[in-house]
């Protein structure tokens, strides 16, 4: 399918804002719905995709009735934020970018440091075949601008052949969260209500269900031939949610991992590993990732709307002080929560539609359309916001649901990343099974910036309880993904004439991925946490032999070792009184509870011990204090040092496990991340 069949151009309509503006909306998505089901009619002003023609026009009313406000909007509003400019790039280019964003900036500079070193030593053979493809069209590119002397390949991966082959070879599971033992095999808990991550919505759902592994890495397991992955053309989207399987994860042994369980060291580790990952994994279907590249965006430095998400969160976290979701955003899905959820056609119906207000100016009377009424709105949010004098009773469930879009659709770059809007694209057009898409979905979740990520999984939460009030609001699964697609993936800092919309269809079965499968979709891959402990454990290695080298240092370690200081110890990690710091027993570990009444106990762990048990005798421990039980139970175990920076363990982990996984790890009970 050639490039310009994914896309869509709009038109402008002069006549947009004459006469009633509801009425005329309406209207105009009919009148472009009529185009689209007739099919003798002349090609109306956009093209249409082979996944648009296969969608029946009823069901992307809504969308189209979308765009059309959509439009509206932009063209009554000022635009603030400078445009997104694409800058040409040659192919060496956009390699040397992918080699940086993946944390082996160290291949192009030339230079010996650790972290590249340790990287490279835990891939894949997918994934170093797939890093060894893009540094060698990056080092012929430089050859043919005759610049610099780069290295030879072989001097990185240490083989004679430049050319590896793709097919699947059997490769072991890896322990979740932990570090592959010879001839391990994976052990899995029995079914159970809480035995696995049960992803799918109740009503509709299939009963045959699909089982998920995080134990391989997604591109080692693939196992069709990369041409009978391809859509066909004329494949239809199924609106029905019966349409889309049941997946579960099950839980192995070492439970399992939200995104907000590690620190943010090793899940800037995390991304590095999923553009790796997700590469490779198309490069295995034979789809190319295409990345865009896109100039800074300048958005405001103040406000609500308009603003970068990691500015409005360094100014919404002076108020309070860790927030990873931005204030007005979490207030307008409060809002909603509480009072819309239950109000028919909330999202799809404009905001104030019902009562066009009267502005009285000097020099005379002014209807306003709902888009006018909306931006005076919003400018009265803005305002008063911060100063907490915004009336909230004269927001009506409708007019909050305009301002949620509105906040998403003014970013200045789009909630999902510049970058990689093609990269979603392709997940649908390329790609036939659910199973492979949610598979690239995952990666590509597990790549997003911190803030983005969060502001995203607090969105799509919402939207899922838009859909489990279904039988009042009217509005099913594939309504809300219509709806809330063009919002997504039409954003203020995009040139219509010149940077086209992705197919209707296929942005709107990207949105209804997301809501369907959220869950899992933010849930670390396990293969990815053990990678994270291999580098880990390489840089300290690698550490270890670059001091053994030094002199003056071992000196220094020598002195230190007769004077029995202590070395120095991760960020988080708790420091013990003298008479708790003797030798523990294999199997044994000490835990530490700064905020309960009994602080530490040394704990025997057996092959069923769970990290829930040694929650439950903790509190059991402190139960004759009261005040510290609500404490307690809102607290978690938690894994810090050794081969991990920090890790919030699922209270099904069996700790022997991961014990044995970490042994030099320490183990905290404290509260978790919120």
């Amino acid at each position: 399918m050639k490039e310009q069949a994914l896309s869509f151009s709009f038109v402008k309509h002069e006549d947009s804002l004459k006469g009633n503006p509801g009425r005329k909306s309406l209207s105009h998505c009919r009148r472009i719905n009529r185009m689209l089901s007739n099919e003798s009619a002349p090609v109306p002003a956009f093209s249409r995709s082979n996944s648009q023609a296969s969608m029946d026009s009823t069901s992307m009313e809504d969308f189209w009735c979308e765009v059309e406000s959509i439009k509206e909007s932009s063209e009554d509003g000022p635009e603030e934020a400078t445009l997104l400019e694409f800058k040409p790039a040659d192919e060496g280019e956009l390699e040397a970018e992918w080699l940086q964003d993946v944390g082996l900036s160290t291949l192009i500079s030339g230079a010996e440091e650790e972290d590249g070193q340790a990287l490279l030593s835990t891939l894949t053979r997918t994934q170093a075949a797939a890093v060894q493809k893009r540094y060698n069209t990056y080092t012929q590119t430089l050859r043919k601008k005759n610049k610099h002397t780069v290295r030879d390949v072989r001097d990185i991966f240490g083989t004679n052949d430049s050319s590896p082959t793709f097919e699947t070879v059997p490769v072991s599971p890896v322990p979740s969260n932990g570090i592959q033992l010879p001839g391990q095999k994976p052990v899995w808990k029995s079914v159970s209500s809480n035995s696995c991550l049960d992803c799918g919505l109740d009503k509709g759902s299939p009963s045959i269900t699909e089982e998920l592994s995080y134990e391989v890495s997604f591109s080692e397991s693939i196992m069709v031939h990369p041409k009978t992955q391809e859509r066909p053309k004329n494949q239809r989207f199924k609106k029905e949610d019966s349409a889309l399987p049941k997946f579960i994860v099950r839980k192995s042994r070492f439970g399992l991992t939200e995104v907000g369980d590690l620190s943010p060291e090793d899940m800037k580790k995390i991304r590095y590993l999923s553009l790796i990952e997700l590469t490779a994994f198309y490069d295995a279907l034979g789809v190319e990732l295409k990345r865009n590249r896109a100039e800074r965006v300048r958005g405001r430095e103040n406000g609500l709307f308009g603003v970068p998400l990691t500015v409005l969160l360094e100014n919404d976290q002076k108020k309070v002080p860790g927030i990873k979701v931005p204030l007005i955003f979490q207030k307008l899905l409060l809002k909603l929560e509480e009072t819309g959820l239950e109000t028919e056609g909330i999202l799809r119906v404009p905001g104030s539609a019902s009562r066009v207000k009267v502005h009285t100016q000097k020099c005379g009377v002014v209807f306003l359309s709902p888009c006018d009424f909306d931006e005076n709105l919003h400018q009265e949010l803005e305002a008063k916001f911060y100063e907490d004098t915004f009336d909230w009773d004269q927001v009506r469930n409708n007019d909050a649901a305009g301002l949620l879009k509105m906040f998403i659709r003014e970013l200045p770059s789009p909630l999902f990343t510049v970058e990689y809007l093609p990269a979603f694209i392709m997940l649908v057009e390329k790609i036939s099974k659910i199973k492979l898409q949610l598979q690239a979905l995952h990666l590509l979740i597990m790549l997003l910036p911190e803030a983005n990520r969060d502001t995203a999984k607090a969105f799509l939460q919402f939207l899922k309880k838009v859909v489990a009030n279904e039988g009042k609001n009217k509005m099913n699964l594939w309504n809300v993904s219509m709806i809330v697609a063009p919002n997504l993936f039409i954003y203020k800092g995009k040139r219509a004439n010149q940077q086209e919309m992705q197919a209707a269809a296929t942005t709107a079965h990207i949105v209804r991925l997301l809501i369907r499968y959220q869950d899992i979709l933010w849930t670390v891959p396990s293969f990815l946490i053990s990678q994270v402990r291999k580098m880990n454990e390489a840089a300290m290695n690698n550490s270890k032999r670059q001091l053994m080298f030094d002199k003056g240092v071992r000196k220094l370690l020598r002195r230190k070792t007769m004077e029995r200081e202590r070395p120095e110890r991760p960020e988080g990690a708790v420091t013990f009184p003298p008479y708790l710091q003797s030798d523990i027993p294999e199997g044994v570990i000490r835990v530490y509870a700064p905020l309960h009444s009994k602080v530490s106990m040394a704990i025997q762990l057996n092959s069923q011990t769970k990290a829930k048990d040694i929650l439950a005798r903790f509190h059991c421990e402190n139960s004759r204090s009261s005040s510290q039980n609500t404490r307690s139970q809102m607290q978690s175990l938690h894994e810090i040092g050794g081969n991990i920076g920090q890790h919030c363990l699922d209270p099904d982990a069996y700790m022997l496990d991961v014990y044995r996984a970490n042994p030099q790890a320490e183990w905290v009970i404290k509260p978790k991340a919120s």
